[in-house]
This record gives C-alpha cells, structure tokens and sequence, in this order.
C-alpha cells in the first residue's frame, strides 16, 4: 500500500514539472507592442548654405567727445554744470578767477597807450627833420650856384654842405625812429590781444551741443594750463569701436552695412555702417580699430557694451531646430526617426546657434528624419506618427 502511494505522488510530480516546462518563456522576448505617439513633428537633416559671422565686441563712443581744460593759471571761481546737464553752443560752463587776467589786460592797455604816444613823438621828430632837410638842401643848391661865379668862398660853402648833410642824416634817423615806434605799437596791441584772448579763455564755453558726463573739478581748486575740467558728449550721433584681429581685416570697408546689438538696451540689433578703419594695426594684440555708425537712438549712451555681427562669407553646414535638443544632465541629444517610424534618443555636438536653428557639429547626417518638439511622453524605442 506504501509502495503504490510513493508511485503515485511520483508521477504528480512528473506531470507538474511537464507542464510548467511546456508554458516557459524564451529570454528576450515579450508580448508587449512598442507605445505609440501620435500627432508627432517629424523634420529631415539638411545641409544649409549659411553665413559664417564673426562677433567682435566693442564699447559705444560718442559720435564728438571734448575733453575740456584750462588754459590759464588760476582759481576755479564758478562751475555752471555737473553731470548729466545738457548744455548748448556757447553756454558758459566754468569760470576761472579774472584778477591775474583783468590785472594784464591793463598793462597791456597802459603799454599800448606809451608806444603810441612814443609813435606820434616820433612823427612829429619826422615832421621837423623834413623840414630841416628841405632848408639844408635849398640852401646847399643856392651855394652851389654861387660857388659856379665864385660868389662864395669855400668854407662858406663846405659850411653850408655840412648842415645840409647833417639834416638828411637826421631825416633818414628820425624816419627809423618812426619805423620802430610803429613796430612796438604793433607789439603793444598783439600783447592787448593776447590779454584778451587770456580773459576769454577764464571764461570756458561749451564748442558744441551735448550733455556733460565729466566733471574733474570743484570750486576753489587751483588749476594750470592742460588740466581737464569737464567731458563734453553729443547726444547724438554714437558709434561703436570694436577689435578686430588682422586675419579678418579684409572681410570689412568703408560704408559696409553690419548688425550691432547692444545688450543693455533690450531691443533688437541696430543696422550700423563701417564709417572708419584705422589704418594701423595694435603690435600687441594683432589687431585693428573698426569704427561703426549707429542710427540716432535716444537710448543709446557712450560707455555701453556692443557686439558688431562682420559678415565672413558662406558655409555648408547641418542645422535643426533649437526645440529638437534634448538635454539630459550633461548630455545633448535628439530623438531620431528611423524607417519603421521608432524613436532613438541619439547623443549630438551642437555648435552655434543662428536664431530658432543649431548647428549640429556630429551625431547626425544628411537625410536623417528627427523629432522637431518631442513631446513628455515621448521615450527611447516608441513608435511615431508624425503630424501630416
């Protein structure tokens, strides 16, 4: 009975072992289907023909910038301005102390007066030795007919001679003596005039008109000839300087119509012109100053930082849409599209970005199909249907 009962229990081992080997599953395999996206933006690589654009940065510079400064000796007495102050042709912006100049202005005045006094001494001296000269000279030809009928003896005669000699030399003295006097009053007025040019330099006026964005002195302060006093700035009329190395000193000309974005001001890029090209290269640096009108904009301020786009011809290259990246911690990718409609998430190398485009430096090739905007859903090995 014991036996039969062993046997039994044996073969329901052997038939439960059977069937569980009968429903086993081969590693590898499932019976899921792949998830399904619909409704999904599909876009094919191509090579793009685009502009190469080298950005050279820059500061804004006022179109005129003055540096003022004295020109005299003295003390600072008035300042009619500080930053920021708008100023017009002509206004008077500083006044320097006038005692030394004013003080000057009459010596000058007082010297001019003596050398035309002395001017008009030396005329009448003139006038006289004329006068004299025609005596001496009538009398000498009187004498001299005389002499012809011996009428006259000849020291008379000699005597006469000599007095008529001596006038004419005394004419041709008083006649230099006329000359000089009219040079040191020509010397005395260019002094006056130099007095007046010092007392109108005390006074400094602004040469254009401009807003002021320098003031380097305060009142009371002791200033020579050469020390600044204020930066004047037009408010209009800005350009842009900007470095740009000697390998691309031949893409650029004179009148060249280049994009500037300023960052500051938020607003889209401004349409400049290459106006100059400084025709020296910095030894230090390899490089050159390019100077770029900008249009009137009252936003604009001189000191702003600028970006110049200088066109450097054309490239071949890949380029997708910015919103096909994909970016997972420190990796960079996109979903491809292969033939049987499957997304593969694959690793890229973007390079620069034009707008909503990238460049794509590897990872992908001409005629590869990708996804332009993956959606959440959107995972590695799901099968797409792209949006017609």
């Amino acid at each position: 009975m014991q036996n039969r009962c062993l046997l039994l229990l044996f073969i329901l081992v052997v038939l439960f072992v059977s069937f569980a080997c009968s429903d086993k599953i081969e590693p590898g395999t499932t019976t899921e289907s792949p998830p399904v996206v619909k409704d999904v933006p599909v876009a094919t690589v191509q090579m793009t023909d685009q502009p190469i654009i080298y950005e050279a940065v820059g500061t804004v510079r006022a179109g005129i910038r003055s540096n003022l400064a004295s020109k005299l000796l003295g003390t600072v007495e008035v300042i009619h301005v500080r930053e920021g102050d708008l100023v017009k042709q002509g206004d008077t912006l500083v006044l320097i102390d006038q005692r030394q100049v004013n003080a000057g202005h009459r010596r000058a005045e007082a010297s001019l007066s003596e050398t035309r006094k002395g001017l008009t001494a030396a005329i009448a001296n003139r006038a006289a030795a004329q006068a004299t000269e025609r005596l001496g000279l009538a009398t000498y030809e009187r004498y001299l007919n005389l002499k012809k009928d011996d009428s006259v003896s000849m020291q008379e005669f000699d005597e006469v001679e000599a007095r008529y000699r001596q006038a004419k030399a005394a004419l041709g003295w008083s006649d230099a003596m006329v000359e000089a006097a009219a040079a040191r009053v020509k010397q005395a007025e260019a002094v006056v005039a130099t007095a007046l040019v010092n007392k109108k330099d005390a006074s400094i006026t602004a040469p254009h008109d401009g807003i002021i964005t320098g003031k380097m002195i305060d009142k009371g302060d002791l200033v020579k000839p050469g020390t600044p006093l204020l930066t004047l700035e037009t408010t209009h009329g800005f350009c842009v300087d900007v470095v740009l190395p000697e390998i691309y000193i031949d893409y650029v000309q004179p009148r060249q119509k280049v994009s500037v974005k300023v960052p500051a001001l938020k607003t889209g890029p401004l349409d400049g012109n290459i106006c100059t090209i400084v025709p020296s290269a910095d030894p230090r640096s390899r490089s050159f100053i390019v100077k770029i009108n900008l249009p009137i904009d009252e936003k604009v301020r001189s000191g702003l930082f600028a970006r110049a786009e200088i066109p450097m011809g054309h490239s071949k290259m890949l380029l997708i849409a910015k919103k096909g990246v994909v970016r997972r911690g420190q990796l960079t990718g996109l979903y491809l599209v292969d033939s049987e409609n499957i997304a593969h998430f694959r690793l890229i190398r973007t390079g620069k970005t034009f707008g909503d485009s990238v460049e794509v430096l590897s990872g992908l090739k001409q005629g590869d199909r990708y996804v332009i905007e993956p959606p959440l859903i959107l995972e590695d090995g799901a099968r797409v249907e792209a949006r017609p």
